[in-house]
């Protein structure tokens, strides 16, 4: 058995950023992967019925097109074929019709009525220097911005929180745009920071779009897989790992892990202050989600939904406000919020000749078994009246059963920790340099890192990075000498 320079626990984006970013600097890389597959969350598998492709978690991809990371990585020479919608993303409302974000920002704004003046205002500016944000947000939170001024300019608009961002509308159609967009967070929308994701995933949606990978998720993984196999790195799976000693030596050991894991996995080897410090990281809601195989598309009652990839449903602003403040409360609401996708709108290649598939979440008190399936169904019926009658086949996950399935995803929290405004700034806790774990040669990479949770592999390659400086000019020969 050959003895790796590196290695890698967990294959997700950001555990494989940092295989890559390793293996290009000349280190030789195990990944270790628990799973039969690796990807984590971003693979794709037939959960329904045979040749019903769905992703598992990650669906649609607009961070990956803003990720620096991703920028080094020739995707398409490896067969990912990024497909983007007209629609980036609808929002059904009951009087048959939606809020929809659509092409440029004076687009969409035309068709807010008296909330025209109010868009522009709010988001002109923000996508006309999406180019020059975007890196800035994707880097580690300590880093210099490259742009500060028009870093300055989101970060000022984004402290605030969803529920003053939506002050600035008086339409339901330009508060739905804000409330599905801001749900990204899972924060009630009275708390700082939720405006933020408002405002990133709608400038997101004008600047790049919201695009799905043709054939499901997993390319993007076999893609990073490919790529690292050329550089002599491997992926093993089938191997959890319990304890840090249960690795083979290596001078540098990268995890992309949780601190749940990360405390399970060192235990007394992490520093006493530090150790304390990821006892007190929190985590976010959880999620239940739900895979159909459909027989034909969502009869939406508004046209745009059937055009869009992305539906946020869940009715007016404050309707969406309360289902986020149960949840924050600790309850299961009655009319949960829906993340809905459905890929095959776009992407013929998820279902049969005629079929469809979809998937949707709601947010649930972290650790919850409640099966929402009925209310989520309930939620999808309301603004496309004889989905139920569509249904071949379905799949539900609870936030519990998401745990089992991964590990990071602790008690359902698909995002790897609260994304509360003390976890943005100290993330996964106050350290100046927060891929260190204390510990001589073991990084931390998950999305319990700056800046934190999407497919984007920032996380990854930022401890990647961290670890090579310390490695110094010769990384390959001292990672051999540790």
């Amino acid at each position: 058995m050959r003895r790796a320079d590196a290695i890698v626990v967990g294959s997700g984006p950001n555990g494989l950023a940092a295989a890559l970013t390793l293996a290009r600097a000349g280190l030789v890389v195990d990944v270790m992967e628990g799973s039969a597959t690796p990807g984590g969350g971003c693979r794709t598998q037939d959960l329904t019925l045979q040749g019903f492709h769905h992703d598992v978690c990650s669906a649609v991809h607009p961070l990956l097109q803003a990720s620096p990371f991703f920028a080094t990585c020739d995707l398409a020479a490896h067969g990912v074929k990024l497909l983007t919608p007209r629609i980036p993303f609808a929002h059904p409302l009951d009087d048959g019709g939606a809020a929809t974000v659509i092409g440029s920002v004076k687009q969409t704004a035309a068709g807010l009525g008296t909330d025209e003046t109010a868009y522009l205002r709010t988001f002109s500016s923000l996508v006309r220097d999406a180019d020059r944000i975007l890196p800035n947000f994707l880097a580690p939170i300590r880093s210099i911005p490259s742009d500060p001024i028009a870093t300055a300019a989101f970060s000022l608009k984004g402290l605030s929180s969803a529920e003053h961002l939506a002050g600035r509308f008086h339409t339901e159609e330009a508060r739905a745009i804000v409330a599905g967009a801001a749900a990204h967070s899972m924060l009630p929308f009275t708390a700082p920071l939720s405006g933020a994701f408002g405002l990133l995933f709608t400038m997101l949606a004008h600047a790049l779009g919201w695009p799905v990978v043709e054939g499901g998720s997993a390319r993007v993984v076999d893609a990073l897989v490919a790529e690292l196999e050329s550089l002599d790195g491997q992926v093993i799976t089938g191997q959890w790992i319990r304890k840090l000693h249960d690795l083979p030596p290596a001078g540098v050991t990268v995890l992309d892990v949780t601190p749940h894991q990360l405390i399970g996995l060192a235990g007394d080897r992490l520093p006493i202050r530090y150790r304390r410090g990821l006892q007190h990281f929190t985590y976010g809601p959880g999620v239940c989600k739900v895979d159909w195989a459909l027989d034909g598309p969502v009869p939406w009652k508004a046209e745009q939904c059937h055009e869009a990839v992305t539906l946020h449903v869940g009715g007016t602003f404050s309707e969406v406000a309360k289902s986020e403040a149960d949840v924050a409360a600790g309850r299961h609401s009655d009319r949960p919020f829906c993340l809905v996708t459905q890929p095959s709108v776009i992407d013929p290649t998820r279902a049969p000749a005629g079929k469809h598939t979809l998937w949707a979440y709601c947010h649930v008190p972290n650790g919850s078994n409640v099966d929402m399936t009925e209310r989520i169904e309930a939620q999808i019926e309301r603004f496309a009246p004889g989905f139920r009658d569509l249904i071949l086949a379905k799949v539900t996950t609870t936030a519990v059963q998401e745990e089992q399935h991964n590990p990071s995803y602790v008690g359902g929290d698909i995002g790897a920790g609260a994304a509360t405004l003390r976890q943005t700034i100290f993330r996964p806790t106050v350290r100046w340099n927060p891929y260190r774990t204390g510990i001589k040669g073991v990084y931390l990479c998950s999305a319990s890192t700056p800046p934190g949770g999407g497919v984007h592999g920032m996380c990854g390659d930022a401890a990647a990075r961290t670890a090579l400086h310390d490695l110094g000019s010769h990384p390959r020969q001292e990672a051999n000498r540790r």
